[in-house]
């Protein structure tokens, strides 16, 4: 065990990983392009054929985290909603904490056989970003400006194109609107103070706007919001990095089950049944604090062996081609161009670390650290 983990220390490993996502990444979005014909003839075909081409790319994020790094998440539910999940639409609310909420998100979704079909709210800038920005293009993510009167028609828009998806899908989204930082979270404290809303101890005050949207366009399209609380154990911070870096995490996940006619549909009311919900998630990750663990039975739903079998399959039809590049640089002899060959990898190198360091949470966005905070929605 101490050499395979020196192996994934190494930096060799972490950029043959970074060269199969992004090579395969990019040849996945060129298949995408090419559907585009296929939309003329069948939406649903082409939206099921996108279905699979964005889980060969995001799946590669999940076996990192759970096959490589061997992160384990306790989930913790109600046993009788087990039988619901994948197999029904759902809003899914999520903490926003840590650096890799987002992608244990994801291995949730892929557990129960989502991961494909499944949408976030993400800001407009990212549908421009080649692998990841184009994927969520073809599968008609949901884009955003963080500007309330032209998002709360643009996403609007995007939401009812979802009313006849073909598969099953989870919408992720993060109330907050930005990731949790203690600065964040005074200035959050000082609106709730003034507002004269319930003040939050490991939360940012929810944005409701966006979360009544988001409920009142996907009515008779999904059943149910999941509240899901995501915490790691013996205060782990951790990182994508100490994830490429093989570092086993542990983490607990608590999901629970509210039927979407619970949620009411006036715009106010919701605003109300919304902080309510967060001082709830408040009091469990209290509970969590406290004891270790969150309330509620935990259930273990079975490892699909998908995320690695894609991984493995790109990872074997790109390894031949990158071999035969190396033969050749060095049996070429020339200096110049095994200098270019080391350049060029040591830019991809630098590339990927700024893509991770964007993660990271002192590196976040400086959205909700503005004064403009003031009129929080």
């Amino acid at each position: 065990m101490g050499l395979l983990k020196l192996l994934k220390s190494q930096f060799v490993c972490h950029l043959f990983i970074c060269y199969v996502f992004l090579v395969s990444g990019l040849i996945i979005n060129l298949l995408q392009i090419c559907t585009s014909p296929l939309w003329l003839v069948s939406k649903q075909l082409a939206r099921r054929v996108n279905i699979r081409l964005g889980y060969c790319i995001s799946s590669q994020m999940v076996a990192v985290l759970d096959w490589w790094s061997g992160t384990e998440c306790t989930l913790y539910t109600d046993p009788k909603c087990v039988p619901l999940y994948g197999k029904e639409n759902a809003i899914v609310v999520l903490n926003h904490t840590y650096d890799i909420d987002f992608l244990c998100g994801w291995s949730f979704c892929d557990k129960f056989g989502v991961l494909g079909s499944s949408k976030v709210l993400a800001k407009k800038e990212l549908q421009y970003v080649p692998v990841i920005g184009w994927m969520w293009y073809f599968l008609e993510i949901v884009f955003c400006e963080r500007k309330w009167e032209q998002d709360r028609r643009t996403v609007a828009q995007s939401l009812q194109n979802l009313r006849d998806y073909p598969e099953n899908f989870w919408f992720l989204l993060f109330c907050e609107g930005t990731r949790f930082t203690t600065k964040k979270h005074q200035i959050s404290m000082h609106v709730a103070e003034s507002k004269g809303l319930p003040k939050l101890k490991y939360h940012l005050l929810p944005r409701t706007k966006g979360f009544w949207l988001a409920v009142q366009n996907l009515r008779g399209t999904a059943a149910a919001v999941y509240d899901s609380t995501l915490n790691f154990r013996n205060n782990e911070v951790p990182t994508l990095l100490g994830i490429l870096n093989g570092k086993k995490y542990h983490a607990d996940l608590y999901v629970r089950r509210i039927p979407l006619e619970l949620i009411p549909e006036d715009e106010v009311e919701c605003a109300t049944w919304v902080h309510k919900l967060y001082q709830e998630k408040d009091s469990f990750q209290e509970h969590y604090t406290q004891t270790g663990r969150f309330p509620g039975s935990i259930v273990s739903p079975p490892q699909p062996p998908w995320a690695l079998i894609n991984w493995l399959f790109w990872a074997g039809l790109l390894i031949g081609p990158l071999g035969l590049l190396l033969i050749q640089l060095i049996s070429s002899g020339s200096m110049l161009t095994v200098s270019v060959a080391l350049a060029l990898c040591s830019a991809g190198s630098l590339g990927v670390r700024w893509m991770i360091g964007q993660t990271e949470i002192e590196k976040g966005s400086n959205y909700g650290n503005e004064e403009a905070l003031v009129n929080h929605n």
